[in-house]
C-alpha cells in the first residue's frame, strides 16, 4: 500500500513540471508565431515584455487605458521589428466588458485565431489612504478608495476568468505537459500571472496592493492545481523593487542605499515561460543580483565562492506534500477527467459505427 506521502505527492498529477533550473539556456525565438496578448502593455514590465516578443516574431496585442502611449509603442515597435502582427486596443481591465471586448478583438486578429498566451500584468501601486482616513471629525465615515484592488485583483481575476475561456479553445493546441518540445509556431495555452514580493512579504504602507497580490498569489497556488483539466500552464512572476516608474519618488527614498533588481531580468524570467512550452505550474522570484552558496546563504559580492543569480524559485514544492482534502480533490477531477475522455472516445466510436446506418435516413 502506497505511503500517505506518496499519496498526497500531487506533481505528476497535475502536470507541474521539473523545478526551473535558470542556468539552462532557452531560445527566446520559440515565442515566434504565438499569439500573446498583455494587460496593461503599454509601460513597465507589460512594455518590455513587448518589446522583446515582437522582436522575436511573436504576434502582440496589447492592451492599456493610455492610447496614447499605447499606438506610439506599437507603431514604434512595428518599424523596429518590422512585425505587421503588433496591435494596441484600448482595455480598462476594471471593466469586465472592456475586456471582454480586448479578448474578442484580440482574437479576431490573431494570423492563427486563437491565443496562445495571456499575461495579467496590468497593475498600479496603493496612493489611496487607505490605512489613515481623511478628516476624522466628520459624521459619516469616507467610502474607501479601491482602485489599487481593482486593478490588481479584480483586474486579474477577470483576464483569468476570460483566459480560462480563451485558451483551451486555441486552435491546434494540446494539453499543456512538460514533456511539450518547445519551438517557434508552437501552439501554447499559457496564462501568466504577475505577482510582486508583495505576494509574499508585507509592504508597509501599501495595504490594498499587499492585499491584491498576495490574493494573485493565492490564485496561483490555487490554479495550478486544476488548470491541468483545461491543458493550461499557469506561471507566475514575482518581481522584487524593480527599477521602474511604478515605483514613486518616496520608495525610492525609501530605498536608497540598497539594491533594486533590473527590468531587463523581469523580461528575461518572463520570456523563458513563454517560450519554454515545458514549464507548467511554476513561480520565479525576481530581485537584485546577490552572492549565495548552496545552502542559500547571502556570500559576500566579492566572494569567488557560490553562485551569483538574480531569480529564485517560490513555493517550489508545493505539491511535493499536500493536505489530505487537496490530494483527495485533485484526485477525484483527474478520474474525472479521466472518464470523460472515455466517455468522449465511447460516443465518437458509436457515431463512427452507426455513421452507414444513420446515413440511410
Amino acid at each position: 500500500m502506497a505511503s500517505t506521502a506518496a499519496r498526497n505527492h500531487l506533481v505528476d498529477v497535475v502536470r507541474q513540471s521539473p523545478p526551473v533550473d535558470t542556468k539552462e539556456p532557452y531560445d527566446a525565438g520559440w515565442v515566434a508565431g504565438k499569439t500573446i496578448i498583455i494587460t496593461g502593455g503599454a509601460s513597465g514590465f507589460g512594455e518590455g515584455f513587448f518589446r522583446k516578443w515582437a522582436e522575436n516574431g511573436a504576434n502582440v496585442i496589447i492592451g492599456d487605458v493610455n492610447n496614447d502611449r499605447g499606438k506610439a509603442l506599437v507603431e514604434e515597435v512595428r518599424k523596429q521589428t518590422g512585425n505587421a502582427q503588433l496591435h494596441y486596443i484600448h482595455c480598462d481591465v476594471t471593466n469586465w466588458q472592456s475586456q471582454v471586448d480586448f479578448f474578442r478583438t484580440a482574437k479576431e486578429l490573431s494570423p492563427t485565431k486563437g491565443i496562445d498566451a495571456v499575461v495579467a500584468n496590468a497593475g498600479i501601486t496603493d496612493t489611496s489612504g487607505f490605512e489613515n482616513p481623511e478628516n476624522l471629525d466628520a459624521e459619516e465615515p469616507p467610502k474607501p478608495n479601491l482602485k489599487c484592488f481593482d486593478v490588481n485583483l479584480l483586474g486579474v481575476l477577470y483576464t483569468t476568468h476570460l483566459a480560462m475561456w480563451y485558451l483551451p479553445r486555441n486552435p491546434s493546441s494540446g494539453k499543456a505537459t512538460p514533456s511539450a518540445i518547445p519551438g517557434p509556431n508552437t501552439r501554447d495555452r499559457h496564462l501568466l500571472l504577475i505577482g510582486s514580493v508583495a505576494s509574499l512579504l508585507p509592504i508597509p504602507g501599501q495595504p490594498l496592493y499587499a492585499v491584491a497580490k498576495h490574493g494573485v498569489l493565492g490564485l496561483f497556488r490555487a490554479l495550478r492545481s486544476t488548470s491541468f483539466t483545461n491543458g493550461v500552464r499557469v506561471n507566475m512572476l514575482c518581481p522584487y523593487f524593480i527599477d521602474t516608474p511604478l515605483i514613486p519618488a518616496a520608495g525610492r527614498l525609501i530605498l536608497a542605499g540598497g539594491a533594486m533588481g533590473k527590468p531587463e531580468a523581469v523580461v528575461a524570467a518572463g520570456t523563458r515561460f513563454m517560450a519554454d512550452t515545458r514549464i507548467v505550474g511554476r513561480a520565479l522570484v525576481i530581485g537584485p543580483k546577490v552572492r549565495t552558496n548552496e545552502e542559500w546563504e547571502l556570500l559576500s559580492k566579492d566572494s569567488e565562492e557560490g553562485n551569483e543569480t538574480d531569480v529564485w524559485e517560490a513555493y517550489a514544492d508545493d505539491l511535493n506534500e499536500v493536505d489530505l482534502f487537496t490530494s483527495r480533490f485533485v484526485r477525484m477531477i483527474n478520474a474525472v477527467e479521466v472518464a470523460r475522455g472515455w466517455a468522449g472516445w465511447v460516443y465518437d466510436a458509436v457515431l463512427a459505427l452507426t455513421y452507414p446506418l444513420r446515413s440511410m435516413f
